[in-house]
């Protein structure tokens, strides 16, 4: 083996020996604070959605596709609405970690303020407005009121009218507006249909009139504005309405944005909009509540037919408490490291970094003691050859002069073989210069032997500076 190829080994041993244990402790800390702070998102969600063919299905598409970027599955549950949704959300055997949840939609807030704390779930933030969509027949509205309009939920006595699926958030939201009109709900034919066949009876003649809230996005809402012979109810106390309700915003759907060459709407219809959130279980990974409040400001960020550009996502109106993650989104924006690293890596730093410094804490002490271990690895490489020169020396006149010889040129030899960096090297010129002194008064014991000391330069194999053997 080339001389040079030899020092660099024994280096990058000696380098291992003194610095391996340091990095073991190191490893021992990190490992089990990563495993328990868990920073790296699962690769699967479950988000329900609601029908297929409603604003809430097209929004997850929306999602779905983002955190795919991200190499996050989001699996998109198809369900009947908000209420199905939040009941997932709470059964423990369900695999649902996130999902839409309209305003007015959860009977166990009811009575409250809306600011009251659910311990297992909470909210991503106030996505979008969804405003209550009242359509119904003018036919039925000639038959039954002698007018060409409907005025006032109270007059819907004797109608028939579809709320929708049990499943969906409409029918305790229809509870609600009918007991603050002091209507008896036995006063009304209620049907409970899908919003599908909900909206082919409604075309058929088989109910008057029915409820849904959507966003604007939704096909059902799309086709039945522009459908002759529908006419679409307008909450002309949308702002009593909303003083009455905290989760409800009163809003205009403006003339002619449906078609501004057919001018539909052909006047301004004030409704009454619900904000639809994301609720998730408090127990969903942080990093997946990060994901979901950033795609969020992409996908309800915009302008729309409801709200200015930048108006969503928001804090406001969320009846539960604000997940942690979305609040700081809330108040600080995309965290400083992932505007410049990729995510997984920004996201490992940002939940790692208490442990770091914590564990920086303990080892830094344990630092200072590296430099002392090392040099003396190094010097123990020379000092252990003392013991048996000092043993040589002191059995001068005891032993025979020839054998202590012998043995000091073995012991001369084992020297010659040492290499130490160079910084070390005066003190393995020191021992090869006690060699020679033991030499010397060997010889004066031996007649006609001369005390020839081998060149002390010739036999020393120093290293470069900061190298170890």
């Amino acid at each position: 083996m080339p001389d040079s190829l030899r020092q660099t080994l024994l280096s990058i041993r000696d380098l291992l020996a003194t610095v391996g244990p340091f990095v073991l402790l190191a490893l021992a800390l990190l490992v089990p604070a990563y495993y328990v702070l868990d920073p790296t998102p699962p690769k699967k969600v479950v988000l329900a959605t609601g029908a297929e063919q409603g604003a809430y299905h097209a929004f997850g598409k929306r999602y779905q596709a983002i955190l795919k970027t991200y190499g996050v599955q989001v699996e998109l549950r198809n369900t009947q609405g908000a209420a199905e949704n939040l009941a997932l959300l709470r059964d423990p055997a369900s695999d649902v970690q996130i999902a839409f949840v309209q305003g007015g939609a959860d009977e166990s807030l009811e009575g409250t303020d809306g600011n009251e704390e659910e311990p297992t779930l909470v909210s991503l933030g106030s996505m979008f407005f969804e405003p209550v969509w009242l359509f119904y027949r003018e036919d039925a509205a000639q038959r039954l009121l002698k007018s060409d309009s409907l005025s006032g939920i109270s007059q819907l006595g004797g109608w028939k009218l579809n709320i929708g699926a049990p499943g969906s958030g409409v029918p305790n939201l229809m509870k609600k507006l009918l007991e603050a009109n002091h209507m008896d709900p036995t006063q009304i034919t209620l049907l409970q249909e899908p919003q599908t066949p909900a909206v082919m009876a409604l075309l058929g003649g088989e109910s008057d009139a029915l409820v849904f809230a959507s966003a604007p996005e939704s096909q059902m809402v799309q086709m039945l504005l522009q459908t002759p012979g529908v006419k679409l109810f307008d909450f002309a106390q949308a702002e009593a309405y909303s003083r009455r309700f905290p989760f409800m915003s009163p809003v205009t759907l403006p003339r002619g944005v449906v078609d501004l060459a057919g001018n539909l709407p052909p006047q301004d219809v004030h409704l009454v909009a619900p904000t639809a959130t994301l609720v998730a279980r408090e127990d969903t990974h942080p990093a997946l509540i990060q994901l979901f409040v950033q795609a969020a400001q992409q996908v309800h960020g915009g302008a729309g037919w409801f709200q200015r550009k930048g108006e969503f996502p928001t804090a406001l109106n969320t009846e539960r408490p604000l997940a942690k993650e979305a609040q700081r989104f809330f108040q600080s924006g995309v965290p400083l490291l992932q505007r410049y690293l990729p995510f997984w890596l920004a996201n490992l730093v940002d939940r790692m970094w208490p442990v770091l410094v914590t564990i920086v804490a303990v080892l830094l002490p344990l630092s200072r003691m590296l430099p002392p271990l090392y040099q003396f690895r190094i010097r123990s490489r020379v000092f252990r050859w003392y013991e048996q020169l000092r043993q040589i020396e002191s059995a001068i006149g005891a032993k025979p002069s020839a054998e202590l010889l012998a043995e000091l040129d073995t012991l001369d030899g084992k020297v010659g073989q040492i290499t130490v960096p160079l910084a070390y090297t005066d003190e393995l010129y020191a021992l090869r210069s006690y060699i020679v002194l033991v030499r010397s008064r060997l010889t004066d014991h031996v007649p006609g032997v001369e005390a020839a000391a081998p060149a002390l330069a010739s036999n020393v194999t120093p290293t470069a500076p900061g190298a170890t053997a």
